[in-house]
């Protein structure tokens, strides 16, 4: 067998082995995503996949400081049910969900851990989730939504990236197609790949507009059917298992240097700055 050094993922360890890890410092890193909707072309599996895909391969490119856990496969779809297949999970479920899952780590002793997304609606509901995990433990934990991993280079996108900005990466589009078409390409129903902007970048408001990188100053909140006939939202029709390989080996390769960094570095102790000790505990401390 492997020595716990090499073993990257989480439940293949004994538990003695998770002491050891827990001595060596190693983090733990928790993909989150969703079962929902992706239009006539992609399977409702993918932002799970896909946030576990990266997760995986960032954690085997450092096996010595992380390991990645099962995904959180079900997220925040309540805008999406409008669609079949979407399975939604109460905000507040989701949220104490993963922080279970953080605050038993930190029990077990890890003192760092990482939340990769990949479900867009989820991203505030995991930030809130590693916000909670500093209050309520007394570990470290980091956050981001696996695509944003693709901005470390601000000009990587000048490698991939063919589709209109904004619009033409925001949900099924040229990113998510290509990522599956690299994953899992048996699941991608070819000959249905359409593309189609949302209406929300075709109204022409500078205020509201939508990708998946980046939004407008003013968000609405709609209804999926709002704003898309198919579920798609950005062109599919671009994308290519060629740029699926590209960005997939991207962001794994940006997760794995941040796990490298993260672990070397030094988490600052909070001091309280009352003058007078509190005397009474934060309600907001504990659920």
């Amino acid at each position: 067998m492997a020595s716990v050094k090499d073993i990257y993922k989480f439940d293949e360890l004994t538990w003695p082995e998770v002491n050891e890890a827990v001595e060596m410092g190693k983090i733990p890193i928790i993909p989150t995503g969703a079962v929902e909707q992706h239009g006539h072309h992609l399977p409702l599996k993918v932002d799970h996949l896909c946030a576990n895909a990266v997760a995986t391969e960032g954690a085997r490119l450092k096996p010595e400081y992380s390991l990645v856990l099962p995904p959180v496969s079900y997220g925040y779809v309540h805008h999406v049910m409008d669609f079949p297949g979407s399975l939604n999970i109460h905000y507040e479920h989701f949220i104490q969900y993963l922080l279970d899952i953080c605050k038993s780590l930190a029990y077990h002793g890890f003192k760092k851990m990482i939340l990769v997304n990949g479900h867009g609606s989820n991203h505030n509901l995991v930030e809130m989730v590693a916000r909670r995990t500093i209050v309520e433990t007394d570990a470290s934990c980091a956050f981001c939504s696996w695509w944003q991993l693709l901005k470390v280079d601000p000009d990587f996108d000048k490698e991939w990236r063919e589709s209109v900005f904004p619009g033409g990466c925001s949900h099924a589009g040229e990113l998510e197609t290509s990522m599956l078409l690299h994953l899992s390409p048996e699941s991608v129903r070819k000959d249905k790949i359409k593309s189609e902007i949302a209406r929300t970048n075709k109204r022409g408001s500078k205020f509201v507009w939508t990708d998946l990188f980046s939004r407008g100053p003013v968000g609405i909140i709609e209804w999926t059917s709002q704003y898309t006939d198919s579920g798609v939202m950005g062109e599919a029709e671009k994308a290519t298992a060629e740029k699926g390989k590209i960005v997939f080996e991207e962001a794994s390769k940006n997760l794995a240097q941040f796990v490298e960094e993260y672990y070397h570095q030094k988490i600052e102790t909070p001091t309280q700055k009352q003058t007078q000790e509190p005397t009474f505990p934060l309600s907001f401390t504990s659920h």
